[in-house]
């Protein structure tokens, strides 16, 4: 009897990191998909990330998603 391997597939979060630039400094940060609190610009205090209990509400402009090759 031959035994036949089974391949998992491995499920991808849906969460990531996310490069966000500072709509009113052009500063760029790196937040979190999925945040917790409050993320402000470290240049001017602008809100760039809000949380939700859920997916965060970005205020900012995404440059590039960090998680994705």
């Amino acid at each position: 009897m031959m035994l036949m391997k089974r391949s998992k597939v491995i499920p991808k979060p849906s969460s990531q990191f996310l490069s966000v630039e500072c709509k009113k400094c052009n500063n760029s940060m790196v937040v979190y998909s999925h945040t917790t609190s409050k993320i402000y610009c470290k240049v001017c205090n602008e809100l760039l990330a809000e949380n939700t209990g859920g997916k965060a509400i970005i205020y900012g402009k995404i440059i590039k998603r960090l998680d994705n090759p």
